[in-house]
């Protein structure tokens, strides 16, 4: 066992029961639970440093200063960013996306000039550059999903070929599948392209270093790793960020404001206009000590070994009426089992699956999983999705298994 066998406790969400039976959360791939140490740390910030940040010279808002910015440094360190001024706080990964999009995009693209991504992207990397195509005329190319679940680079040359940027995940958050960043690092950056990478479905998975990556652009949120909803980072080397214009405008990120004008802070705050987030960053950085004591390798380690279980496990009770989309190796691929159930009658629709796993205290996601682009090439209009996190265990899988089980007797007809 390589984390804690009483690690449920840590989450006072899961001590309830639904419909008679005990929760078994399986949509981390959503948002996660919090630890009670999360919890703790955005109340204790309340009862006792809540003030505004940057703004006043009196011990309290030297506190509450001292805790935004102290949550900014574990990010980096989490991270392996060189700089924690490389560090920019958002609200999600989504708006980190968006960031890049308008701030990189818009001073750096021209109408003509290509943005590669993949098939398996996430809405939030392909609605901002479509938007950049309907305003500036750029190209949107495509990497294609190959059967086995993992990105077709036979082609990547010529998708390459008069790039600006590429932009992908590092983990599919329906495919489960794990992206090789540093080789498209490399590659783009051969091209003469920057690479941005989602790494939502990464960073609370696997430890990261954004140095080895080979990235210029990483985002990622902080509700799916532990933490609260309503923080998100951006990390980007500083020659980058510097160079950018701000992505928002009004207080905290200028340096000075005249009638003719303004001109902006240093990074970070450059791109952090307004009020931030403090309890929610404190929320991250105690997420982030929840995770550094657990260890980010025991964490890989238990969801490789679960994710095996699990395939291994729905196999054998369901057989082939289950069909597990993505890589078939557990070690290829994150904690994430997108599929369909055939029952005697034909396909169960995903939203009645879900539908009978809640009432066996059982919670997974059905739907196009914000990636609808991918579910055409799987030829799926939707999937049920289990997400696996450190809070998860054998126990939880077999729930599952036998609440499968009632829905194919529900709808065998």
């Amino acid at each position: 066992m390589t984390l804690p066998a009483d690690i449920k406790d840590d989450f006072p969400v899961l001590r309830q029961e639904f419909h008679g039976s005990r929760l078994v959360y399986l949509d981390s791939g959503n948002t996660s639970q919090k630890p009670q140490s999360v919890i703790d740390a955005m109340a204790r910030y309340y009862e006792t440093e809540n003030a505004n940040v940057h703004r006043g010279s009196y011990e309290l808002a030297v506190r509450a200063t001292a805790a935004l910015e102290g949550a900014r440094a574990k990010v980096a360190r989490f991270i392996n960013a060189p700089s924690v001024s490389e560090i920019v706080f958002t609200k999600n990964a989504t708006e980190s996306m968006n960031l890049i999009a308008r701030a990189w995009g818009g001073a750096n693209l021209e109408a003509g000039d290509a943005v590669v991504i993949s098939e398996m992207e996430h809405h939030a990397n392909i609605v901002p550059w479509h938007m950049l195509v309907a305003e500036k005329g750029i190209e949107l190319r495509w990497i294609p999903v190959g059967d086995d679940g993992h990105l077709d680079l036979t082609d990547l040359d010529r998708l390459l070929d008069g790039a600006k940027l590429v932009s992908v995940t590092a983990m599919s958050n329906v495919l489960g599948t794990l992206n090789d960043i540093p080789r498209l690092a490399e590659a783009a950056h051969g091209a003469g392209a920057l690479l941005a990478v989602d790494a939502s479905q990464y960073v609370p998975h696997l430890a990261t270093d954004v140095q080895a990556m080979g990235a210029d652009f990483v985002v990622f949120t902080g509700h799916k790793m532990l933490g609260p909803m309503g923080i998100g980072v951006l990390w980007s080397r500083a020659e980058i960020l510097d160079a950018m214009p701000p992505f928002l405008g009004g207080g905290e990120m200028i340096l000075n404001v005249t009638k003719e004008g303004f001109t902006t802070t240093e990074i970070p705050w450059k791109f952090e206009a307004g009020t931030p987030m403090v309890a929610e960053a404190v929320g991250l950085g105690a997420a982030i000590d929840y995770l550094n004591e657990l260890g980010m390798d025991n964490v890989r380690q238990h969801e490789v070994e679960l994710t095996a279980y699990a395939m291994r496990k729905l196999k054998e009770v369901h057989g082939d009426k289950i069909t597990i989309h993505g890589p078939t190796e557990p070690a290829e691929r994150g904690g994430v089992l997108s599929f369909v159930f055939e029952g005697e009658s034909g396909e169960v629709h995903p939203h009645d699956i879900a539908q009978v796993l809640d009432q066996a205290g059982v919670c997974v996601r059905a739907g196009h999983h914000c990636a609808k682009p991918l579910m055409t090439v799987l030829g799926a209009n939707a999937t049920s999705r289990v997400s696996l996190y450190v809070y998860n265990d054998e126990s939880d899988i077999d729930q599952l298994a036998d609440a499968l089980g009632a829905a194919d007797e529900l709808f065998s007809f």
